[in-house]
């Protein structure tokens, strides 16, 4: 018999080498992915014997871990923005470094017109598209992803958040032309694949061996789905539309440049958490028809 204390103790000491100052945190929610208990429920049956099966799965979850998968993968949620969202290894993990285009692309949403139409291109867990349609009431908000296995998580994340009114996720290839039964948008908003190949093989193991490569992998210069959005996309957005967009370091001049070239002024960058220019936002000035 172990009780919930002991195995606290011995979880929390497996992962010290490894978490280091994380130690604590990490044990704490594995053990509490495991039992279902929440923290504090935990830390008042501290003495009372620990379930089996919650045994077993702790140590599954502290064996994956030490294996070098993500916390998020093993306990199947993140949290993004105030929203805790399903996660599973056909999305990326939501980042802080997203905050910046999330941000910018929220504060711009609130001044759009009534009923903002708003796409969320490559959009994963649907992080982006579900946090300003939690920010801007009235916006409606449509992700776009390929990856039938994001479409799912994307899906769970919509009617957990409660959104199945405002938001829905559609298979979009961005790689073709905008599909003609999408209409106009106000806002297009992409976090899309900018690794470059060479920063492919060189990405830390926690990435490289566990996240989507297809979320990842940009091309060459990483650059390859900024051209192919503002070619396919631009065209779907009404005249005097934006565009925001996340960006890898050092990318914000290429990106603002492809924007540029294709009509778009752009107005604003912003920085992530670490000073790093991260996410641009531009304003095409098609004329209307």
């Amino acid at each position: 018999m172990v009780t919930y204390a002991e195995l606290y103790r011995d979880v929390r000491a497996a992962l010290l080498e490894n978490e280091g100052v994380n130690a604590s945190q990490t044990a704490r929610e594995l053990l509490c992915a495991a039992s279902g208990l929440a923290a504090a429920d935990i830390l008042a049956g501290r003495e009372l014997a620990a379930d089996e099966q919650a045994v077993r799965r702790v140590r599954e979850f502290v064996r994956r871990r030490l294996a070098g998968e993500p916390l998020a993968y093993i306990l199947g949620e993140w949290d993004f923005c105030g929203m805790t969202l399903t996660v599973t290894q056909d999305v990326l993990i939501p980042r802080d470094d997203t905050m910046a285009v999330t941000e910018l692309a929220m504060k711009k949403a609130l001044f759009l017109e009534q009923n903002p139409r708003i796409l969320d291109l490559c959009a994963g867990t649907g992080c982006i598209g579900l946090a300003i349609a939690r920010r801007v009431k009235d916006a409606r908000v449509t992700l776009g992803e390929l990856s039938p296995g994001a479409i799912r998580v994307a899906k769970r994340n919509i009617a957990d958040q409660k959104l199945s009114g405002r938001v829905s996720c559609i298979s979009v290839d961005v790689r073709k032309p905008a599909a003609r039964f999408l209409g106009t948008f106000d806002m297009i908003v992409s976090n899309p694949p900018y690794v470059t190949t060479a920063e492919m093989a060189e990405l830390d193991p926690s990435v490289r061996d566990f996240e989507p490569q297809m979320a990842l992998h940009g091309g060459a210069d990483g650059l390859d789905f900024y051209r192919v959005i503002v070619k396919n996309f631009l065209p779907a957005l009404r005249p005097g539309g934006y565009v925001c967009f996340e960006f890898g370091m050092g990318q914000h001049e290429a990106v603002s440049a492809i924007l540029e070239a294709a009509g778009c002024a752009v107005l604003q960058t912003r920085q992530d958490t670490g000073g790093i220019i991260r996410a641009v936002l531009a304003q095409y000035k098609r004329e209307e028809a």
